[in-house]
């Protein structure tokens, strides 16, 4: 197995609605904002080689969405997903798995791109996963978070033949992924409902995938929670135990929306569950 950090370049959010009910004074002195009280952050896949298979876990945003769309969050940095793919050797139609962790615009806007008026897969040769319990919460989404589901993002992955979904695990017990004996998923519901967090034994080690239960090290203490999320005393549930897990068994969190830090484990102190490492995936896996 080699792993892969895929970037796609960076977009901006309200540092308010990221980081929910933390005052600013604390919460920009690890996540700055810009005049406009806006942050910067990563929208950062991974891509697993595992045998014969290459499996993209989320897609970024994409370059389908309007001018006016766009111009909401401020696209920035010159990576993208093309240009990530192809500095690994690697391109879209290499690509054999998608694993959509949720189907919020800009984890799976790169999953379907504009080919005249039509709308059209980007991964034509991979079977897209997804399940059914989040998929149906997105395409018939409540009023709050209709903004994140696009069904331009959504639609076109089912009507290519090309969706499959997996089972729903709500104990807490991790699922392996299908065929892959190295990947599981690991279930949070608090963000959004059945958000998928894939988890990777690499050699001797453990790699979470951690999308949006965690965005960034700045995350890290339990009440940072985002004010987008749909059930934040469930996040609080599900993070302490995420956590908790980390720390105890030294586990490396791949982080997604992270600007600064790919990667960072844990360790317990007196204030609780805190950052041990930062660094890139190579700087943890080598």
């Amino acid at each position: 197995m080699k792993l892969y950090t895929i970037n796609t370049g960076n977009f901006k959010l309200d540092g308010g609605a990221m980081f929910g009910v933390v005052p600013k004074v604390i919460w920009q002195k690890s996540n700055p904002a810009d005049s406009n009280n806006l942050c910067n952050w990563a929208m950062r896949c991974l891509l697993i080689e595992d045998g014969n298979k290459l499996i993209l876990v989320d897609t970024g945003i994409g370059n389908k969405q309007d001018e006016k769309f766009f111009s909401h969050y401020y696209l920035n940095g010159d990576d993208s997903l093309d240009k990530s793919l192809a500095a690994h050797g690697f391109h879209k139609n290499d690509i054999t798995d998608v694993i959509l962790t949720h189907l919020h615009f800009d984890h799976c806007g790169g999953a379907v791109e504009r080919n005249g008026d039509k709308l059209e897969t980007v991964f034509k040769n991979a079977v897209y996963w997804s399940n059914e319990r989040h998929w149906n919460w997105a395409v018939e989404p409540n009023a709050r978070e209709k903004a994140s589901f696009l069904k331009e993002n959504i639609l076109p992955i089912q009507q290519s033949g090309q969706l499959k979904f997996v089972p729903v695990a709500e104990d807490g017990s991790r699922i392996h992924f299908e065929g892959h004996e190295s990947i599981q998923l690991q279930y949070a519901f608090g963000h959004t409902d059945a958000q998928m967090l894939p988890v990777i034994k690499y050699k001797d080690q453990t790699i979470i995938y951690a999308a949006d239960l965690l965005p960034s090290v700045g995350h890290i203490p339990l009440p940072y929670v985002m004010a987008y999320d749909m059930f934040p005393l469930q996040t609080l549930t599900e993070k302490k135990l995420f956590l908790e897990d980390v720390a105890a068994n030294n586990y490396i969190i791949y982080l997604e929306h992270d600007p600064a830090n790919e990667c960072c484990t844990l360790q317990q102190t007196e204030k609780g569950i805190r950052v041990l490492n930062t660094g890139s995936l190579s700087d943890f896996i080598g």
